[in-house]
């Protein structure tokens, strides 16, 4: 056989690591999923044909056969193989000993240990400091041989090692060798054996490295033709203009798995003190994760079109919905591309791919309210936790929702449409929350607001009653709760200017008032008359101090209250029942205890609850019955 060196004979060299225990550590301690294997792998043979595009910048004649860069996947399940090979700028004898001798050289603990320190200082850069990428191919190989050729030598390294204790370098046949660049042959682990199904490969190398700057293409089998799977270019670097609606929806269906249209597209191009490109989608549906209770971001992470992964908190939580991407060479990397630093690079991304986001959908909402409202119908629920977890932005997202009200049987209103159609006199934005729409539409809560043509916000989402009460105000005018505290609403102005009137309550009904305060006892904090009421006969009303009647009955659910408050019962004294019970003989004392125990059970059911003791209830609704079929 012919070689390249007078002495052909590999020459064995002993890990002076312990890389059992070092793999162990990669496998169970660095990467969470094999797969990485490949993209590691790939990102290597990219890296090479991006560093002979360099090198050829200063000596052209390295790239004398006009080939351009490629990677190439070859398949052989019959004898258990995976090969990859990338035609880049190759290794010598020395670069290869270098590169994948790195860990066992450090030796097992002096590696952790700087590993550990990588961990925690700012900027550590270990990808490819340790050969950390190229190990990881013992996650699923039992042995690893490696075949480069370095681009304008005539010399060819064969490196092979089973991970276990030793590894060897020695020359290659030069006819077995690539013309230029490297090739890696993993002999695959029985239970590997997925790795050799071009569905299993093509499936990977697009989702993790399907915009690396080398086209791709796949080998489904010794000696079949060579097919291309990706092409080497990426959508994110093309400048909008070039780039059609169709391309990005179809970049979009594939990168969120989605079927739908995006509502929103915002691309664009940070330069600056630090560059980053974003290409980000608000989906035209909700996404089936949606409110998944870890309420992760999909936002995939990419350093140089690298893919690095999917987890990196790249978008505030109540952002999650968005689905894309960002391409940076600026970010610091952990010891694998799955462990990205906090840093001050990452804030700013952050920081800057949230207000773009915010922005595009303020413009929609502007230009096309139609079109906003149907994504605020689809993710508007889940923007209002920025209300509450955003200080910085809250005033932004406060403007940007949209409510259902009072003031119109379908639509949604802004909180600016709220404030420019206050009545004179009003210095509060009015709400009342509960589960469900048309319950709150038809709430006794609201009956004095809506007489008075003052709009009160319904609000059905768990976490309206939260950023209500941490959003202070909404330029200048406070949150109030209707279903809590006094009304107060002959402060506020009828839309004609007339001043409201507060019903009458007669003697009669002022000692119906004493009497219920004394028969309810501790079920409730108060009786008194209303002037919220114009058509029921009673509600309940939280106390002035403390959560309203949602958030009381949310927490309470939630075990994070272990006594609600004792409600206020008020009673409308203009109302026809109320004065027929309060015109009854005082010494009727049985009957006005029952009449009165209704009427408290009677508000219970009027805001969404049962009676507190349905048999009691069913028994004094009996002896009314009978009172009122015997008269």
């Amino acid at each position: 056989m012919t070689t390249n060196t007078s002495d052909s004979t590999p020459k064995q060299h002993v890990f002076e690591a312990d890389v059992a225990r070092l793999l162990h550590m990669m496998v169970h301690s660095v990467y969470t999923d094999k797969d990485v294997f490949l993209r590691e792998l790939i990102s290597n043979g990219a890296d090479a044909c991006e560093k002979l595009r360099y090198e050829a910048i200063t000596s052209p004649g390295l790239l004398s056969d006009d080939q351009p860069a490629r990677m190439t996947v070859l398949l052989d399940e019959e004898n258990l193989r995976l090969v990859l090979e990338d035609n880049g700028i190759g290794m010598s004898h020395d670069e290869m000993a270098e590169a994948l001798g790195t860990i066992a050289r450090s030796g097992t603990r002096a590696f952790m240990e700087r590993v550990e320190a990588a961990k925690e200082k700012e900027g550590a850069q270990l990808i490819g400091q340790f050969g950390v990428g190229f190990y990881s191919a013992f996650m699923v190989a039992d042995r690893v041989d490696v075949i480069s050729r370095r681009a304008g030598s005539d010399e060819a390294w064969l490196w092979s090692s089973d991970g276990k204790g030793s590894y060897t370098v020695g020359p290659a046949d030069i006819a077995d060798a690539p013309a230029r660049g490297t090739r890696i042959m993993l002999h695959l682990m029985e239970d590997a054996k997925t790795y050799t199904s071009r569905w299993t490969i093509e499936r990977i190398v697009k989702e993790q490295s399907g915009h690396v700057p080398v086209p791709i293409y796949i080998v489904e089998k010794p000696g079949a033709e060579a097919v291309e799977v990706t092409d080497g270019s990426a959508l994110w670097t093309k400048p909008k203009s070039e780039i059609t609606k169709d391309e990005y929806n179809d970049f979009y269906r594939g990168i969120s798995g989605q079927y739908d249209e995006p509502a929103v597209t915002v691309h664009f191009r940070a330069e600056g003190r630090h560059e980053y490109t974003a290409l980000a989608f608000v989906p035209g549906s909700q996404p089936f994760d949606l409110f998944d209770p870890d309420r992760k971001g999909r936002i995939k992470l990419y350093v140089k079109r690298v893919f690095i992964t999917d987890d990196a908190e790249l978008l505030p939580r109540y952002l999650r919905f968005i689905r894309g991407l960002i391409d940076t060479s600026d970010l610091p990397l952990n010891v694998s591309r799955e462990m990205i630093q906090e840093s001050p690079i990452l804030a700013a991304i952050r920081k800057g791919l949230t207000s773009r986001i915010l922005t595009s959908l303020e413009k929609l909402g502007e230009n096309d309210a139609e079109a906003f409202i149907k994504v605020w119908e689809a993710f508007g629920t889940v923007l209002k936790e920025g209300i509450y977890e955003d200080y910085e932005r809250r005033a932004q997202l406060m403007a940007l929702s949209r409510f259902r009200s009072t003031a119109g049987a379908a639509g949604f209103r802004s909180l600016a449409d709220y404030i420019k159609d206050m009545n004179q006199g009003q210095t509060a934005i009015y709400y009342l929350a509960g589960s469900n729409l048309e319950q709150l539409r038809s709430s006794p809560q609201i009956e004095g607001f809506r007489a008075r043509g003052i709009e009160v916000l319904l609000l059905t989402d768990p976490v309206d009653s939260f950023w209500v009460t941490n959003a202070p105000d909404f330029e200048g005018k406070s949150f109030k709760s209707v279903s809590q505290g006094a009304a107060d609403l002959d402060q506020i102005a009828k839309p004609d200017g007339a001043a409201p009137t507060k019903a009458e309550t007669t003697e009669d009904v002022g000692n119906l008032i004493a009497f219920a305060k004394s028969a309810l006892g501790e079920a409730v904090s108060d009786v008194r008359a209303s002037d919220r009421l114009t058509e029921s006969a009673v509600c309940l009303v939280a106390p002035e101090h403390g959560p309203d009647r949602q958030l009381e009955k949310i927490l309470q659910g939630a075990g994070r209250l272990d006594a609600a408050a004792k409600p206020v019962l008020e009673i409308n004294p203009d109302h026809a029942l109320i004065r027929a019970i309060a015109g009854t003989s005082v010494e009727d004392a049985a009957f006005r205890e029952d009449a009165v125990q209704l009427l408290l059970d009677q508000a219970r059911v009027l805001d969404g609850d049962k009676p507190e003791n349905p048999r009691a209830f069913a028994e004094r609704l009996a002896r009314v019955f009978e009172r009122a079929l015997k008269g």
